[in-house]
């Protein structure tokens, strides 16, 4: 019987962050058909390409589960959409030739290869300012007070600039070469990948009306949750191959970068992954906000294949 139900609630959640992702992927193409009116068409079409393609949609859906756990009872969804933005154009840019030079991704050619690299820059650069003012009008679409709004632009700009995955960015490319600590990789991997995981989590933190305090469990929950899904995709890229991951495998060595399986193994790269998700949703349960969902997010960020 305890079987059974396990095997039920997991049905249930299933079905219910399929829904979630749909509701983001139309809020996509809704923000597409917004916004790009007016802006360059080849422009235009590189940033539809890279919004629009197949993806977890994990960032999204956190920013749901959060708004859900912290009392959310609106449609957030057009808010979730600004925060995949922010991380579309994080990939397009990490693809270009100057930074890791990748052919793949989501299974499909990199935008810089199918519409070049002056196209692929300015779409990333135009997505910026594009994830803003989705956010701040899904912000204020949803009823939210006027000084909320802007700490929640605040939370996804912070993040996607130089104290976040810019700065994450600049640090990993410095570091192609050199072997690092765990200290030094962790660093690098708490603004790179972490800051936005975070970032969204917070977003829908906020965006419910949430005390500091659940804010503060929030922000714990997701730096613990990036860096672990960092050290996962460190793990895949040795042990997965491209057509799984639907990217490059392989790039980190041929990169020269530092990873956790170089320094740990994979084994324990694993298990330090293990650790932080498990110190992630107890960061929660302290303040009676770990939901279902939220802790299967979690567990789904290093039990996953790609």
């Amino acid at each position: 019987m305890a079987r059974a139900a396990t095997a039920s609630r997991s049905d249930t959640t299933a079905e219910h962050l399929a829904a979630w992702r749909r509701r983001v992927d139309d809020a996509l193409a809704a923000c597409c058909a917004r916004y790009l009116d007016g802006v360059e068409p080849t422009t235009a079409d590189a940033i539809r390409y890279s919004l629009l393609g197949e993806g977890k949609r994990l960032r999204p859906i956190l920013a749901l589960a959060a708004y859900e756990a912290a009392g959310g009872d609106g449609d957030a969804s057009a808010l979730a959409a600004a925060v995949e933005v922010v991380h579309a154009y994080s990939l397009v840019h990490d693809d270009l030739p100057c930074m890791d030079d990748d052919d793949v991704r989501r299974g499909r050619p990199t935008v810089h290869r199918v519409y070049g690299v002056r196209a692929a820059t300015a779409a990333g650069l135009a997505m910026v300012p594009l994830a803003a003012r989705a956010a701040s009008d899904a912000a204020t679409a949803l009823g939210i007070a006027r000084a909320a709004v802007g700490e929640i632009v605040r939370a996804l700009m912070r993040a996607s600039g130089a104290g976040g995955m810019i700065g994450g960015q600049l640090l990993d490319l410095e570091a192609e070469g050199r072997a690092l600590s765990l200290l030094e990789l962790e660093r690098i991997h708490a603004a790179k990948t972490g800051a936005l995981i975070t970032a969204a989590v917070i977003v829908g933190g906020i965006a419910a009306g949430a005390s500091r305090a659940v804010l503060d469990a929030l922000e714990g929950y997701g730096q613990r949750v990036g860096l672990a899904f960092q050290i996962v995709d460190d793990v895949l890229d040795v042990t997965a191959t491209t057509d799984e991951l639907g990217k490059t495998a392989g790039r980190d060595v041929a990169l020269g970068k530092s990873t956790y399986p170089a320094l740990l193994g994979v084994h324990g790269a694993r298990a330090r992954a293990e650790a932080l998700v498990d110190e992630a949703c107890k960061a929660l349960a302290g303040e009676g906000l770990l939901t279902v969902t939220l802790e299967h997010l979690a567990r789904f960020s290093i039990s996953r294949r790609s």
